[in-house]
């Protein structure tokens, strides 16, 4: 797999384009960004609670990301754990559950550290759409000792993943937690983002292509935030705060206004 590099150089130069707002029907796939080799996504192995609820969540996302946007996605995710030396060749990171889980090792959270701090993206999703629960509880304390000095804190409505691709001002998913993300800035990036909304579960579809599960209060709309979310923190991971600067931010205010 290439490396967050590689997808750089091979986006860059198409995402002045990009679209910025998505029609209320789902539009055709954009031509804005020039093809590039496979992306994959990789998802995360852990110890303890349950790492996989939603085991074809990542397949609906990526399909939605070859559709809507010009990145070639590979359909099967990589389950790689902190343990594997193949986890620096993938920059997008997903960690899903739904349970408590054992805490990291110290050696994990230097691996991780590394990941993040050398360019990779970890989305982490509340698989159940739950708040204060053991899967959230686990969260935090681990993140907590990842980055002591840089805590968890809610991202504000312009910052660049609410816009690497859409234009967002809901955080979707299977259930309406949190009307906000959350996310640990380390300079001008933000590697972690948090969600609680249950983003795969919004995204699941079963073998006939039907969705798993039904999404409150919003429906199918509240279904459609997610996708888009889903589509920019991997347009994120590819090009990191780019789309800062080709926004015209007097604009962005004023849509958001």
């Amino acid at each position: 797999m290439h490396t967050r590099r590689f997808f750089l150089r091979r986006l860059l130069p198409g995402l002045a384009g990009a679209p910025l707002l998505l029609s209320p029907l789902w539009p055709a796939r954009s031509t804005a960004l020039p093809a590039s080799n496979t992306f994959a996504l990789a998802q995360l192995k852990y110890t303890g609670g349950q790492w996989d609820p939603r085991p074809r969540a990542t397949l609906a996302l990526m399909r939605e990301v070859r559709q809507r946007t010009s990145v070639e996605t590979q359909d099967e995710r990589v389950v790689v754990t902190l343990q594997d030396p193949a986890l620096f060749a993938y920059p997008f990171l997903y960690m899903t559950g739904e349970q408590g889980f054992a805490p990291f090792s110290e050696q994990a959270l230097a691996t991780l550290r590394r990941y993040l701090l050398f360019g990779g993206l970890l989305l982490i999703d509340d698989a159940r759409g739950n708040k204060d629960r053991d899967f959230d509880a686990s969260v935090r304390r681990d993140m907590a000792r990842l980055f002591p000095d840089k805590p968890l804190k809610v991202l504000a409505p312009d910052h660049t993943i609410f816009r690497s691709f859409y234009l967002i001002r809901t955080v979707g998913g299977v259930r309406l937690v949190n009307p906000y993300l959350e996310g640990v800035q380390i300079g001008e990036r933000t590697p972690l983002l948090y969600c609680q909304n249950g983003l795969g579960a919004a995204w699941e579809r079963d073998f006939l292509g039907n969705w798993v599960s039904q999404c409150y209060p919003g429906g199918e709309a509240q279904r459609l935030e997610a996708f888009k979310l889903g589509v920019n923190a991997v347009l994120y991971a590819l090009t990191v705060n780019y789309k800062q600067d080709l926004i015209h931010i007097p604009f962005i205010r004023k849509k958001l206004g």
